[in-house]
């Protein structure tokens, strides 16, 4: 005996789910509703299926294909219009015209003995066997009435409460016999309990219903939808489940990764190659789908996870629904009901509200308040470029895919054999995206000088030296599941805001250029390119003193990149140094604020036991520098910033630095004392840069460890501002605390709020109406300055939907009711 499984319908009460995928493949407990159907039916000995298939025919083919994995034989049937239920059944009429065979929904869960329907149809010599069953609320099926014998009387499809007169309900299950294609005509729609049925028991035929007992679930809504996963985990329903139970009702497919640390509460579905990190909480009737990440601290109960999903840290999801490849980032809140479609973006710290609808493809904003189903907005970023580059979590945002894209826009920028230059850091996901882009570019016609591993002031040198660009790969700071695709121009500085929405149209636009075979690019890997880059620094920067000081420096490489340069380096300098965690470290590509500061306490320990002049930490890739004191004492960046300035500033006594408007206004008071300026620039480095390469420059820094050393590079370079700071010191011949004792207190305050991309107009409009009579700076953001010198400053960030505020007083207390007064601004234009 054949049977017939109808997967043609839409499902649009099951909508958004059903928007990219048909009701039929949708996973209960991570296997789809149809594979337990077909399950089913081979237990029961119905190998021989036909498939009838409509909506979205092509992915119920492409899921099952011929049925081999499942040892069954699996054929479809294609409706080219919708046929309703008997309609369908007919159009396979050819495959199952020579024996009795069952019909069955490919979108019900069920449990039911099929044998004991087909012996009950034998049994009884029926032209047609109705499956029955009892529910609570009869109300969406049809109604059927049996008598003694089992002959069905009466049916009423989808009655009301005033024409209930039975609980008994027609499943959709039937075994039929091929004589009832007589009464079902071809190529229009007909339905079996409306047209067919109906006929049939006019004209007396033996209609029978069988009363079945087991599990029936019309996965028919969303509440239905969750309560079947919710009813296989509480094992109401005799199906099978992939994977291990490692405790009682706790399930754990095959490859997934839990950590000891994790709250298991079932009964709950974690699937295949899942990966569950420490402090997540995952509570009764959870199913978590193949492939994906729950992040650290993450809490998740009554919450259905589709596959490859991403799931950010201490995030909240109850009684949810997400949809395959979303990426629910951190923070985020998505409350009971709510269902999330395929391919979204839940955007950080935003609040999802119980039963809203959020479509397909649909991104939703960084603290977003959703109460109402979001349809028809496209997904789409503004912008690729953030404040590092294009940046995001590795394998969720940033993936290879995405890397030969981006790549492949960046060559299509620049002319035919062009060379750009590669670079990377020490991490193993760099590693794996440089190797994409590479591809990307030689089949672009562009040639390419591959420096594999070296420090970023490095990479940018030697883009510099010829070639037309570069790309530099590396984990961004403090996030190290997260990477920067960082691009140079041809002086080894980031791109301007020009060629970045350059870059930006052509992605958009996707007209990549492709090289002919004879175009393909080249691949080189220079040589010497450490010797090289230390012998121009030390030709540029002024080392004189060094040697005669004796200096003592204790030189923290923080296992990264930067480590590579500095044996060359310090043997050439000819100072006494001590180097401390040189090796290279793949598990640790970058550090975290509290790894950072606990590195910094130690190096501070070893500069005042050996009794050296300071001490120096690199970030990783060799950009940016910590200062320790004589002492041991950490020098916080913002003041490591007033100490390099004061130096610098003493030494050449004329000239312009380089500071972004976010810097302490003690910085003119330094510049002034010595007799140089400062030039504010917006806090962009690329702007930083620009000004660093203006003749007249002598020194620029941002604040936050990055050093811009005009004379060597107008780049951020950690290496070049520690070959500058030992010439300093041992000219000017006093310790870093005794200079930073001379410097006055600054008094800076930040504070971020989360702001809706669609109202940040609104807020720096209202922020220009609030200041009023006061001075305002519009350099970058609005600066508005108070009357007796204090400053607020409001600035938008250009990736995120995030504003930003700088408050800065004569004192703690001042800064801090001037950034709650302004905070509560831009707060309320906010709402």
């Amino acid at each position: 005996m054949k049977a017939v499984v109808m997967a043609g319908g839409e499902g649009t009460r099951l909508r958004p789910m059903t928007s990219s995928m048909p009701k039929p493949l949708l996973p209960v407990v991570n296997r789809p509703i149809m594979e337990h159907v077909l399950r089913l039916l081979k237990r029961h000995g119905l190998t021989e299926t036909v498939v009838t298939v409509q909506f979205l025919a092509s992915l119920v083919r492409n899921y099952f294909g011929d049925g081999e994995e499942l040892g069954m034989e699996l054929t479809y049937a294609n409706e080219e219009k919708p046929l309703g239920t008997a309609g369908s059944v007919k159009n396979a009429e050819e495959a199952l015209k020579d024996d009795a065979f069952v019909v069955i929904s490919g979108d019900a869960l069920t449990d039911f003995d099929l044998t004991d329907l087909i012996n009950f149809h034998k049994e009884k010599g029926a032209l047609v066997t109705v499956c029955l069953t009892r529910v609570p609320n009869p109300l969406e099926f049809g109604i059927t009435i049996v008598d003694e014998q089992g002959k069905v009387e009466r049916f009423l499809e989808k009655p009301t409460w005033g024409q209930v007169f039975s609980d008994t309900v027609n499943t959709g299950i039937y075994v039929m016999e091929p004589e009832v294609f007589d009464y079902v005509e071809a190529d229009v729609p007909v339905d079996w309990s409306g047209d067919v049925f109906p006929q049939l028991m006019k004209e007396g035929k033996p209609v029978y219903g069988y009363i079945a007992e087991g599990y029936w679930e019309d996965v028919g809504t969303h509440e239905s939808y969750v309560k079947a996963q919710a009813d296989v985990l509480e094992g109401k329903v005799d199906v099978e489940i992939d994977g291990f139970e490692i405790s009682p009702g706790v399930w754990v497919a095959e490859g997934a990764e839990v950590h000891p640390d994790a709250v298991l509460r079932g009964p709950l579905y974690i699937g295949d190659y899942a990966k569950v990190e420490a402090d997540v909480e995952l509570r009764e009737h959870t199913v978590v789908g193949s492939n994906v990440v729950v992040k650290s601290g993450a809490f998740l109960h009554k919450a259905v996870v589709h596959d490859n999903v991403y799931i950010g840290q201490h995030s909240n999801l109850r009684g949810c629904v997400i949809g395959k490849n979303t990426d629910v980032m951190r923070a985020a809140r998505i409350e009971d009901g709510a269902v999330i479609g395929d391919e979204c973006l839940v955007g950080e710290e935003s609040i999802i509200q119980g039963n809203v609808r959020v479509y397909p493809f649909k991104t939703i904003e960084a603290g977003a308040f959703v109460n109402t189903s979001v349809i028809w907005e496209s997904r789409g970023q503004a912008h690729l470029f953030g404040a590092r580059g294009v940046s995001g979590i590795i394998n969720v945002e940033i993936t290879p895919e995405l890397a030969v894209r981006l790549a492949g826009a960046y060559a299509t920028t620049l002319k035919k054999g062009s060379t750009v230059t590669t670079a990377r850091d020490h991490s193993r996901g760099a590693r794996a995206l440089k190797r994409a882009v590479i591809s990307a570019l030689q089949a672009s016609a562009i040639d390419v000088r591959d420096l594999e591993n070296v420090p970023l002031p490095v990479a940018r040198q030697q883009t510099a030296r010829g070639s037309a660009g570069g790309i530099m790969i590396r984990t961004t700071p403090g996030v190290p599941d997260s990477v920067d695709i960082m691009f140079f121009d041809e002086r080894g500085a980031d791109l301007s805001q020009a060629s970045q929405r350059k870059l930006d149209r052509v992605y958009a636009r996707q007209e990549y250029r492709r090289a002919f075979p004879g175009e393909i690019g080249d691949l080189h890997f220079p040589s010497s390119v450490f010797d090289s880059y230390t012998g121009s620094l030390l030709q540029n920067v002024d080392t004189t003193g060094i040697a005669e000081a004796g200096l003592k420096v204790v030189v923290d490489a923080s296992n990264g990149s930067a480590g590579l340069v500095l044996p060359s380096l310090l043997g050439r300098l000819g100072v006494d140094s001590l180097t401390i965690n040189p090796g290279l470290d793949e598990s640790r590509p970058t550090e975290t604020r509290d790894a950072r500061r606990s590195g910094l306490v130690r190096l501070g320990e070893i500069v005042a036991s050996a009794r050296a002049a300071f001490g120096v930490r690199f970030d990783p890739v060799g950009e940016r520098l910590s200062l320790v004191d004589e002492k041991g004492r950490i020098i916080e960046d913002d003041r490591a910033l007033l100490v390099m300035l004061d130096l610098v500033a003493a030494e050449r006594r004329s000239g312009r630095v380089a500071l972004p408007v976010t810097t302490t206004r003690i910085a003119e008071q330094v510049a002034a004392y010595h007799g140089t300026q400062v030039e504010w620039t917006t806090t962009s480095p690329d702007d930083l840069t620009r000004v660093g390469r203006d003749e007249g420059t002598i020194f620029g820094g941002d604040g936050r460890g990055g050093f811009i050393i005009p004379e060597f590079s107008s780049v951020f370079d950690g290496a070049a501002a520690f070959v500058r700071l030992i010439g300093l010191v041992a000219r000017t011949q006093l310790t870093l605390s005794q200079i930073d004792a001379r410097i006055p207190r600054a008094h800076v305050l930040k504070r971020d709020l989360a702001t809706p991309w669609a109202v940040k107009g609104l807020v720096m409009r209202r922020v220009v109406e609030e200041a009023g009579d006061r001075s305002v700076d519009t350099t970058d953001g609005v600066r508005v300055v108070e009357a007796d010198g204090r400053w607020v400053m409001v600035l938008p960030d250009p990736a995120e939907a995030v504003t930003h505020l700088w408050a800065e007083g004569p004192d703690d207390a001042s800064a801090q009711q001037l950034l709650d007064e302004w905070a509560a601004v831009v707060d309320s234009a906010g709402r």
